[in-house]
């Protein structure tokens, strides 16, 4: 059954498999992410490639990069906000990610949402986006938000009918992105408990 975690370094092969069968869609060239500095505002980005990443040591830079930014003293480039990476697993398998944005900026509140997630081709259709969005909703709840701002790409019927079924209320669609307010839920952890 999949359940969403931290990132964690013992997910390296099940992760670059997945980065493998996305195929570079959503990345910049052979960077998996690359966040350039900001010269204004002293932040010293980051690029990491995929054959970087088979390196075990930078691998873990890169689950320390993505645990931190949920910190809000963290560094980050202008116009972002405090997000809680996470990814989604089945066992020792990495089957996609999802992030839960602790507030909007003026981008985010038009098209980003606080929510964002992918789950690799292989495991589509299986209802593991489902399930992360349901636990992340109630992270969410748990972080004190009341409800969250969901979107999605126009013609992405998949994802649409993830976000209605965690009850997500269409409010309107803006620059080809269909925007949707979902309540967050009760969590079922138990008090103190923390997403691994």
């Amino acid at each position: 059954m999949s359940q969403i975690v931290r990132p964690d370094p013992r997910y390296q092969s099940s992760y670059l498999e997945a980065h493998d069968e996305f195929g570079g869609v959503h990345r910049d060239g052979d960077g998996v992410w690359v966040v350039p500095a900001e010269e204004a505002t002293g932040y010293a980005g980051y690029t990491f490639t995929r054959a970087g990443l088979e390196d075990a040591t930078e691998f873990r830079r890169l689950v320390q990069v993505r645990r931190a930014d949920e910190l809000p003293e963290s560094p980050r480039p202008d116009g972002h906000v405090p997000c809680t990476f996470l990814w989604v697993v089945d066992g020792e398998e990495y089957l996609g990610s999802i992030a839960l944005r602790h507030e909007l900026s003026d981008f985010l509140l038009e098209q980003g949402g606080h929510v964002g997630y992918s789950i690799r081709p292989s495991a589509r259709r299986q209802g593991h986006a489902r399930t992360a969005l349901r636990q992340v909703l109630e992270l969410a709840g748990e972080m004190g938000l009341e409800r969250v701002l969901i979107t999605c790409d126009e013609d992405n019927d998949a994802s649409r009918a993830t976000i209605e079924g965690a009850g997500g209320e269409y409010e309107d669609s803006r620059s080809g992105k269909r925007r949707y307010w979902v309540t967050t839920v009760p969590s079922d952890r138990p008090e103190g408990a923390r997403i691994g």
